[in-house]
């Protein structure tokens, strides 16, 4: 996979570099320029339209928020993350607003810094790779992408790879279903792969929630039909 190609905003040169020494500590992260200045700074990301723009917001001749700004309306593929002494509290409203993947507080601990660069790499990986696979994603997608867990009040332990919304999903489509159906039809009823909902199936079949037969198309192959518990 190429490396996450980094585009540095700061107008302070001595703290651009040590940001890029930074970032090329990374494994995955490439620095393909540094802008220190508002001409600068929108040249070099019309011009090399960088994965992720590590921004200030304090700059002679420009305010990074409004930078910012001017990025989301011309360039939605383009992260950010914010890399400023702006302490305010507007400040940092203003940041979400616009959709900033990360606000990090000059002056940088590397560490905060490195783990800011990891988690923004399992969120590009995870992206990049679901564009190409997915056409549908489901809560538990949505809750893993945003590091979130979700749990209900007294459910029952589930199994390495069984997440509960989803099972919820699998067995709602399976009843709804009079004359049984197959994990094909379920994965694309509620927008997961074939494999991950033949997965949750044949848990609902090993808990006794779902009964599963077996059934030969018109040229003899065998097909695993899945049907409501009468």
């Amino acid at each position: 996979m190429l490396p996450i190609r980094v585009l540095i905003i700061e107008d302070d040169r001595r703290i651009a570099e040590i940001n890029r020494r930074f970032v090329e500590k990374v494994n995955g992260y490439e620095v393909v320029g540094i802008a220190t200045n508002a001409e600068e700074a929108r040249e070099l990301t019309e011009v090399l339209q960088p994965d992720v723009l590590l921004l200030d917001v304090y700059f002679p001749d420009m305010n990074g928020l409004s930078f910012l700004k001017w990025v989301r309306e011309r360039f939605s593929n383009i992260d950010i993350i914010m890399i400023t002494a702006a302490r305010e509290v507007d400040a940092l409203k203003q940041a979400l607003h616009g959709g900033v993947f990360d606000y990090i507080i000059k002056p940088i601990m590397f560490d905060r810094f490195v783990d800011t660069l990891h988690r923004y790499k399992e969120y590009y990986d995870k992206m990049q790779r679901w564009v190409k696979e997915k056409e549908w994603i489901g809560q538990e997608d949505v809750d893993e992408l945003m590091g979130r867990e979700w749990s209900v009040k007294e459910q029952p332990m589930l199994p390495k790879g069984i997440q509960p919304l989803t099972l919820e999903k699998v067995l709602a489509v399976v009843r709804q279903c009079q004359e049984g159906i197959t994990a094909e039809e379920v994965g694309r009823q509620i927008g997961t792969s074939r494999t991950t909902a033949r997965r949750y199936l044949e848990y609902l079949v090993s808990t006794g929630q779902v009964l599963a037969d077996i059934v030969y198309g018109s040229v003899g192959r065998p097909e695993r039909i899945y049907r409501k518990k009468v």
